[in-house]
Formats: structure tokens, sequence, C-alpha cells
């Protein structure tokens, strides 16, 4: 507890330091202004800075959605902040630079130096600052608008090696629903329905149904028990199923919620795979899958799934779908040790809802810790597709990363997307 205190006391002093500088920024933008212009600014930037303040030390006792928000409020005010300073400090730098040869050269040549524009470069960079700051501050907020903006995927890839009777199999997946995230049920239901209307063979969940706790999935299973197909509904467990990042007062507690969060799933007419396969048969055709507990090979992402348990009895089928929640399991253990697994389909990463997406390019800060963050990834004849999530966790917004519906048509062409 002590531990936190003294981290909001440090990001108290750290706010300071910068809402004093820029203040004095401030002071310059509006020195040609009235007075009753320039007060009416400074008092907005330190209520502003006071309300980032108290929103530190009142964050514990919210709501989980209402603190979301409070959150995603300091969050962008500080990043907007921060990159404000980091191009003002470009002029620091500058004037720094002119300061030191005044010291060294002789005074005509100095003034020669620092005169010339009829705008100083100065007042150029301090605007600059503030509309970077500005126009992210805006990106974030309009990402506010996006959490339910439901955007269908549709993957193509052909397998030489998949059975003929399974050529044209239509498979939904979904991923990272966070059900504990939802404020509104009747634009969740839409994402729901555009599900439906593919008329899919097979739904697939690669985990992360609650934040938490079961308890979080109370008002949507009527929603999410809608979900039905020919071959059914299967899922896997994400890392935040087991409810490892929840306060539980025992044990007993936490695992009870993980029964609770099995038996809510198999009520919703869901298989949940634990460590096991489920194979399929058409025309006296096979194919095998696969679904195992949350496996990561990144950060401190426990290691609950069992591959080596999940494929026994799946040796004869020639061809296997995988569902693991982390896409970091596929080089680090799917690839290396198991090259007969055609498909693997993962989730986890949600594109840190923040990124940009063009035809021919693709970025978000993700992508430094994940290999496998976004999209169809291919190596040899084994190929992953990582869901960019259909829910949110933490900001509740996307910018550039919308909630995904993936539909995949296997044996349908060569590999394309849309």
């Amino acid at each position: 507890m002590r531990r936190f205190v003294h981290v909001r006391l440090l990001l108290l002093v750290f706010i300071l330091i910068i809402d004093i500088y820029l203040y004095f920024v401030l002071r310059f933008l509006t020195q040609n202004y009235s007075q009753k212009i320039r007060l009416t600014v400074f008092s907005l930037h330190w209520l502003v800075s006071l309300a980032t303040i108290i929103s530190l030390f009142v964050l514990g006792g919210l709501e989980a959605r209402t603190r979301n928000y409070v959150l995603t409020f300091v969050v962008g005010i500080l990043i907007a902040k921060l990159l404000t300073v980091a191009v003002l400090l470009l002029d620091e730098t500058r004037r720094g630079i002119f300061w030191t040869i005044k010291r060294m050269v002789p005074e005509k040549t100095a003034a020669q130096i620092s005169s010339g524009e009829n705008i100083p470069r100065s007042s150029f960079l301090v605007w600059l600052g503030m509309i970077f700051g500005a126009s992210f501050l805006g990106v974030f907020i309009y990402g506010l608008s996006n959490k339910y903006n439901y955007r269908i995927r549709t993957v193509k890839i052909n397998f030489p090696n998949l059975p003929k009777a399974f050529k044209g199999l239509k498979i939904v997946q979904l991923s990272d629903i966070h059900s504990g995230s939802f404020s509104d049920k009747a634009a969740v239901r839409k994402g729901v329905e555009m599900v439906l209307n593919e008329k899919p063979d097979l739904i697939l969940f690669t985990g992360d149904l609650v934040n938490d706790r079961a308890i979080e999935m109370e008002n949507y299973t009527d929603l999410f028990s809608q979900l039905k197909a020919p071959l059914g509904v299967y899922s896997s467990l994400g890392n935040h199923d087991y409810g490892d990042y929840y306060d539980w007062k025992s044990p007993e507690a936490k695992a009870q919620n993980l029964e609770d969060l099995k038996k809510l799933q198999a009520a919703m007419g869901w298989k949940l795979l634990m460590n096991e396969h489920v194979i399929f048969e058409r025309q006296g055709e096979k194919i095998a899958l696969i679904g195992i507990e949350n496996w990561g090979a990144k950060g401190h992402f426990p290691k609950y799934g069992k591959l080596d348990l999940a494929c026994i009895g799946t040796e004869d089928i020639p061809f296997k779908i995988l569902m693991s929640h982390d896409p970091s399991h596929w080089d680090a253990q799917v690839r290396p040790e198991y090259p007969a697994i055609d498909l693997a389909l993962a989730g986890h990463t949600h594109g840190m809802q923040f990124g940009v997406e063009l035809p021919h390019f693709k970025w978000s800060p993700i992508q430094y810790m994940y290999k496998q963050w976004a999209g169809l990834y291919q190596q040899g004849k084994q190929y992953l597709y990582v869901n960019r999530g259909y829910g949110f966790l933490g900001y509740p917004g996307r910018v550039g990363i919308l909630p995904e519906i993936t539909v995949i048509e296997l044996g349908c062409g060569e590999f394309s997307t849309s």
C-alpha cells in the first residue's frame, strides 16, 4: 500500500512540474491577448491540472467502468501534455544553442545569428507543440465512439491437405469479449447479429470472456447464447478468465469463479476445450479442432496450456486447427514442435486498441512486444490468425484498430483478405 502512495506522490510532482512549465508557455502565447482571455486560459489550465491530480487519489474507490473512463481522462491529458512538451523541448534546445554561441563568439556575429525571422521560430514551435498535443487528445477522445464499431474481416485460405468434404467451411472467430467493460447492451447485440448474419458452419471463441469475474457475463449470457452454428460453438480460455488480476478473498473463491465461468459457457451452449480436442467428420473425412488453456511466452502471462495432452488422438487427422489465446505461443511452441497444426487462432493483443491500418501499412505500439499482433501470418505451410478483439479493456475506446468479427473460409482459392 505504501508503494502505491509513493507512486502517486511521484506522479503528483511530475504533473506539477509539467503544468508549471506549460503555464509559462501559455503566458508567452497569450501575451498579446486581453487580461480576461488570459485569466480564462490560465484558469482552465489549472482546473484541468487539479482535476487530474484529484483523479489520481480517487481511482481506487470508483466502480470499475467509471474508473476506466477517469483513467482514460488522466492518461489522455498526460500523454497530450508530454507530446506538447516533447515538441517544445526542440525550442528549448535551439535557445540553449544560441545562448552558448552568444557566449563563445563575438557580439556582432552572435547578433547576426540570432536575428532574421519576422515570426520568431520559437513561436512556431510553441504553437506546433500545443496543436500536436491537442490533436492527440482529440483523437483519443474520438476513439471512445469506436468501442462498439464492429468490423467483419473475411479471410480466405487454401490448404492443400484440407479434406475435400470441408472445402468452403466457414468459421467465425471471436476473441477478447471482456464483458466486464461493456455498458451498452444494444450495441453488443448488433455485433452478435452480425455474426449470425454470416451463417457460419462453426463459431470459435479464443479467450478472455471476462475481465476478472464470471459475474460480469450475467447481463450478456442471453445475447451470446444466441450464437449457434451447425458444427457448434467452441471456446478456450484467455489469461483474464482465470481471475489472476483480481483480489480474491480466498483461493477457494478464485477457484469457484473459474468453475462458474465454465458452467456459464456450458449454459450458453458453448463447448469449452480445456487442453483437449474434438474431431469433425463429413463424408468419411475428418478434421480436428484443438483447444488449450492460456499459454503465453511474453511478460508474466501464465502457461496453463498443455498442447501435448490436447493433441493425443489427433495424430492421424490430416488437418488441424488450434485455438490458443496468446499469439506468442505460435513461435514459441506451436511452429517448432507441432508442424502438423495447419491453422492457429489467437487474440489477446487487441491491436492495443490503438494504431494505424491502411491497405499496405499496419502499425501499433503493440508490435514492439508481439511479432504477430493482428491479422494473418504465415510460416511455411502453417498459418496464424490474430483477432483484434470483440471488446475492450482499460481504455474504453479504439483508435484505428476497430473491434473485429473474423470470417475464415477454408479451401476457397488462394489466400486473400478483406
